[in-house]
């Protein structure tokens, strides 16, 4: 069995990038088999906790490639067994009391050292930087603005907030302003927490009766990035905290980074003395991207895990996600892994089976009806209105949108379409689509709202 376990890592080093399988797989090593488990030694509860979470079902699917099985994975964790630093017998016995007491300031030193270091372990990480992020008109700003402070922290742009939609990239962007931060400055006190993770750390400490630890941990860093700060939203005492915390900082010239899904005045049980704080400096958005920023990224990705990604595949998934980037990367992920574990080369037909699952879900039950609605409710019109022949600009547009909607993500042809929207006939309809497409190639602001629109659908 111990030579399966070492095809399955093989084909698992074919499907990972080279970073990743050195970190989690080849450390992994067998320690045995029963009729239906392996048994595998991992290297603390931590990295078993990661492998779990993130590679449990890669690693049971590689195995089963190879023996046709379906194994259970069981791990025991390694002992460490560090050795104690001995000094030499005779060299301690001729030590003077003196030398004595140097070493032992020296450990102290030490000690305070690791301490220190302990306290400002930057949570960055290293894989989000610059150069793997991709930029395209929907996050240009964004990532200018960020190169912007990292090059110069806390001299323009600070503080510096960032907002957009899950999965755009608001976290990437962050962690690359850290990366070349420290860089350039191995010393540079850096602090990447979401906002979550602040708020519980701050609930500890005031559990324990150590805020005066807590407070000082955060306002002696250079560089504080704090990300989805929505979280703090109707937390009063977090919310203190972190105000006390953004000024000691701000008055101190330490540069300050926040992320959000919400411009800040559209932050539900934000505090108004938050709102104006996070205002001060330059506030950045991420739009959703666009097809062509799509594909960017899927072959920026493929290059990098070193796998063969066609022209035609790359538009087939970047039309069928969501504008979510982490589901961009999870679905190459799934198809490079079941390209490597059968042999294959990638292909559109190959794509076609492997996503039709996921691709096929998103639309499926997308209504002309439930479109309708969707749009009627944002803009505030009733869905009558906009069946109607009215001629006012505030219908004309919102039903344009749902007109054009319907044809993306429906299968309903112009003439079903214009049955639904009152009887109108299948050349208004064409008109419509036309018009909205080149209204949303003119103006970055009207493609984000049908962007959104859309978006709400599949929630």
């Amino acid at each position: 069995m111990e030579k399966v376990w070492q095809e399955a890592q093989t084909n698992l080093k074919k499907a990972l990038t080279e970073q990743t399988y050195n970190t989690w797989i080849h450390p992994m090593k067998f320690l045995g088999a029963t009729n239906d488990t392996i048994v595998l030694e991992v290297p603390s509860s931590f990295f078993q906790k990661w492998v779990i979470d993130k590679y449990l079902s890669m690693i049971k699917e590689a195995i089963s490639a190879v023996t046709s099985k379906e194994y259970q994975i069981e791990f025991h964790i390694g002992e460490e067994k560090p050795e104690p630093k001995q000094e030499p017998k005779a060299e301690k016995e001729h030590k003077g009391a003196k030398d004595k007491e140097k070493d032992k300031e020296r450990d102290r030193d030490k000690d305070k050292d690791k301490d220190k270091k302990s306290d400002f372990v930057p949570n960055l990480n290293p894989k989000y930087t610059f150069e793997s992020f991709v930029c395209g008109a929907s996050n240009q700003f964004a990532y200018a603005a960020s190169q912007a402070v990292a090059n110069k922290p806390a001299t323009n742009y600070n503080p510096l907030f960032i907002y957009g939609g899950v999965g755009l990239g608001k976290t990437h962007l962050v962690n690359a302003i850290g990366n070349q931060i420290l860089a350039r400055n191995s010393r540079a006190k850096i602090c990447y927490y979401s906002s979550e993770k602040f708020m519980n750390e701050m609930i500890n400490s005031l559990r324990y009766k150590k805020m005066e630890e807590f407070r000082n941990k955060f306002r002696k860093m250079d560089l504080l990035l704090i990300d989805d700060i929505q979280f703090m939203a109707g937390k009063e005492a977090t919310q203190e905290e972190f105000f006390h915390t953004f000024n000691a900082l701000y008055e101190s010239h330490k540069q300050i980074v926040v992320t959000s899904d919400k411009f800040p005045k559209d932050i539900p049980g934000l505090e108004e003395r938050l709102r104006s704080r996070f205002e001060w400096g330059l506030i950045a958005d991420i739009q959703p991207p666009d097809i062509e920023t799509k594909i960017a990224i899927l072959k920026k990705k493929s290059d990098l895990h070193q796998v063969n990604l066609p022209d035609d595949v790359a538009l087939f998934l970047a039309t069928g996600a969501n504008s979510n980037i982490r589901e961009l990367e999870g679905m190459l992920i799934r198809l490079e892994a079941f390209a490597s574990l059968t042999g294959n080369e990638i292909t559109l037909s190959m794509a076609r089976e492997v996503m039709k699952d996921i691709i096929v879900e998103k639309t499926r039950d997308i209504t002309v009806e439930m479109i309708q609605k969707h749009v009627a409710d944002h803009f505030r019109i009733k869905v009558s209105e906009l069946k109607s022949d009215k001629r006012i600009k505030t219908l004309v547009v919102p039903r344009q949108i749902a007109i054009y909607i319907c044809r993306e993500l429906t299968k309903a042809s112009y003439p079903e379409i214009g049955d639904k929207f009152g009887g109108k006939d299948h050349s208004t309809i064409i008109h419509s689509v036309k018009k909205i497409e080149k209204q949303m190639a003119a103006d970055a602001d009207f493609k984000g709202t049908v962007e959104d629109i859309k978006k709400r659908l599949f929630i």
